[in-house]
């Protein structure tokens, strides 16, 4: 299915594609053959239904072009193991990574799609023998799977937990040292008001601030702002979707959200040079 399909988009986020990438980048294509500075991340920073995400309103303060490099469902696995995106970094004069969330990377206990990382392709034996009275069958988004093993709460979970932990900080340790130009790291950690129930998204599994520090190690700079979803806030009257998508959107960062990542990106960026 694609994003079209799925009515992940409306018409003002055309869709585009980079030479050597496997994914789906928010539009429209940029010439690559003058300096710009590569935004990579997922849904944030792809901008899902906002006119002008952080990338836009960032190349207007730099002056400079700001390459919007997020996808949609883009987890660890997307961000680590395109060998085309990497090269599109190692192109740039500098980069903004958005930090992935803990639950789309394929690990020793459930594959996941590898264009669609929120998806569950399959549990594996080792889950199987962990959860025996669990049924699988009937998962196939990586946040319902992990609610599910939650309501144990058990060693086993924390099992589970510690396993995405250590493969997170692996995999994005490692894709770190293999970016070029320096970078800033940008962690959007989504805060909820306590009067907001309808938007309460238990997260059992979270990045924490000493993981965050240990990715720090290796970058040139931070961000980390407390954002909080467009259904919490005066941000969703301003947002582009369909009646249907409402639902979605609600989640989504709104576009006083994306201005506000852009001047504190900027700082971190011009100190750069």
């Amino acid at each position: 299915m694609s994003y079209h399909e799925s009515g992940a988009l409306s018409a003002d986020e055309p869709l585009c594609r980079y030479e050597g990438s496997e994914r789906w980048y928010r539009g429209p294509e940029r010439a690559l053959d003058v300096p710009y500075v590569a935004c990579v991340g997922g849904d944030e920073t792809f901008g899902r239904f906002v006119a002008r995400p952080f990338p836009s309103v960032l190349a207007d303060k730099l002056d400079t072009p700001c390459i919007n490099l997020g996808s949609l469902f883009c987890g660890v696995d997307g961000l680590t193991l395109d060998a085309g995106l990497q090269d599109l970094m190692n192109n740039a004069t500098a980069c903004v990574l958005q930090l992935p969330g803990l639950l789309g990377q394929t690990n020793p206990f459930y594959r996941v799609h590898t264009r669609r990382n929120d998806r569950v392709l399959a549990a594996t034996a080792d889950l199987h023998a962990l959860y025996p009275e669990v049924d699988f069958a009937e998962i196939h988004f990586v946040r319902h799977l992990i609610l599910r093993l939650a309501e144990f709460q058990d060693a086993r979970f924390e099992m589970v937990a510690d396993t995405l932990r250590r493969g997170w900080l692996t995999a994005l340790s490692d894709f770190l040292t293999r970016v070029k130009p320096p970078v800033v790291l940008l962690w959007l950690d989504m805060a909820h008001s306590p009067d907001a129930q309808h938007l309460s998204l238990p997260e059992p599994v979270r990045v924490t601030a000493s993981m965050v520090e240990e990715l720090a190690r290796l970058c040139a700079g931070k961000v980390e702002m407390q954002v909080r979803p467009s259904g919490e806030s005066d941000d969703l009257e301003d947002m582009l979707f369909g009646t249907m998508q409402q639902p979605m959107a609600e989640y989504m960062i709104g576009p006083a959200t994306h201005r506000a990542i852009a001047e504190r990106l900027l700082p971190a960026i011009r100190d750069l040079d």
